[in-house]
């Protein structure tokens, strides 16, 4: 299988079930094809979503939907083992061992209804994880046909450069936005840039509609200004300041709204102007860029 395109904006699924809205299968084929209709074709899960849930909902929903596989894409992610009433674990903590990871994928292409995942994420880093048994998993579930592609969820450059000695990584999802830019700052972006791993980023809108603060009150004002300019909404605005950076970062939107789904892809129109990016980014920090 060739290497899969995702959309420029992905729908992110963890607020679809019971940790959000509790879509019940009619709500949740209506965002899936709310979705597809404004150009949304990949969605992102993990298989903790819902205590281990909202995988199995959606592939529910998505068989009901007749939707066609050949016209999305699915992300999933996993590693991370929950307390959980289904699971005998009695600590969080990250299990990477080749047959884990095997069977994990396994447990999500039968949650979610599908052949393959185009995308597989290690969802956080774990001490204790072995390059070789994470690269021994990867090329077998390739060789299978589970999975197309790979990639990590919040791992630093060291953390990739550690798995690469075993298998090649192509996607590092990484939480990013106006309000927590580091990533842009320590190196993890350049990092990407240079190892040819597309980034993608979750929480993009940051802690702007989350906190009442100052610096969210600086954010909107900004934003509002250029939500006028660009004749877009406020949280298009601060997709298109993410757009904008040159590692070409992929959004994942977890909005379980369709009248704002409706408008997220229209942050891929925005050409935003270069001092508009960084007047933005200088009310988020509070000071003019060094």
């Amino acid at each position: 299988m060739n290497k899969t395109s995702f959309s420029k904006i992905i729908a992110g699924t963890m607020t679809w079930g019971v940790w959000g809205k509790d879509c019940n299968t009619k709500q949740m084929i209506e965002l899936m094809n709310c979705c597809l209709e404004n150009n949304i074709t990949t969605f992102d899960h993990a298989d903790i979503y819902g205590d281990y849930t909202t995988e199995t909902a959606f592939g529910i929903a998505f068989r009901e939907s007749k939707i066609d596989r050949n016209n999305i894409q699915l992300i999933s992610k996993c590693g991370i083992q929950m307390p959980s009433e289904i699971r005998k674990n009695t600590v969080k903590h990250y299990d990477y061992s080749t047959s884990y990871i095997i069977r994990s994928v396994e447990q999500s292409l039968k949650n979610l209804q599908t052949d393959y995942l185009d995308l597989l994420l290690l969802h956080r880093p774990s001490p204790l994880m072995k390059a070789d048994e994470i690269a021994e998993a990867i090329g077998k579930l390739k060789e299978d046909g589970k999975i197309i592609d790979f990639g990590v969820s919040n791992f630093t450059p060291a953390q990739m450069n550690l798995i690469e000695t075993g298998t090649k990584i192509h996607y590092n999802q990484i939480k990013f936005s106006i309000t927590d830019f580091e990533a842009m700052l320590n190196g993890t972006l350049d990092h990407m840039q240079t190892h040819k791993i597309i980034p993608m980023c979750w929480s993009p809108l940051g802690t702007v509609f989350k906190k009442d603060d100052e610096r969210s009150h600086r954010i909107k004002k900004m934003a509002a200004h250029f939500s006028l300019k660009y004749t877009v909404s406020v949280d298009v605005i601060l997709l298109a300041w993410i757009l904008k950076h040159p590692s070409a970062i992929l959004p994942v939107c977890g909005t379980a709204d369709p009248a704002r789904i409706a408008n997220l892809m229209k942050a891929a129109t925005v050409e935003m102007e270069l001092q508009d990016w960084f007047a933005l980014w200088s009310e988020s920090s509070g000071v003019p860029v060094p």
